[in-house]
């Protein structure tokens, strides 16, 4: 399977998904000017790659910022790795950014995903 690797703009968010090396990723700043279509080769790779998961997936969202566009866009990424077995989401967020603290809150409480909320 190939590596999904975007490199993150001022707006856009540095994606990587590597099965081989178990790197699954989402930081920076998600502001893209079509959101749909951004997040499109992220769908279509989480979709491929449930077909042949690895045994478990450690998946991380290290995100600054995210616009409302962006926010349905990562549901509905999440709600593709929530039909992987396996798979845990790591939601970072700075210390003191209540903001993404609670987006991380309501996104954990709308899958049945194992979901860790860590600040740094």
């Amino acid at each position: 399977m190939e590596v999904l690797n975007i490199e993150g703009t001022e707006d856009t968010p540095k994606i990587m998904l590597d099965k081989g090396n178990g790197i699954f990723e989402i930081s920076g700043r998600s502001l893209p000017e079509d959101c749909a279509e951004f997040y499109k080769p992220v769908l279509e790779w989480i979709c491929n790659y449930a077909k042949e998961a690895n045994a478990s997936t450690e998946f991380v969202f290290n995100l600054e910022y995210f616009n409302t566009a962006s926010s349905k866009l990562i549901l509905d990424v999440l709600f593709a790795l929530d039909e992987i077995e396996g798979t845990t989401i790591h939601w970072h967020y700075e210390e003191n950014d209540e903001d993404m603290m609670e987006a991380g809150e309501e996104y954990r409480d709308l899958v049945e995903i194992p979901f860790e909320l860590k600040s740094f």
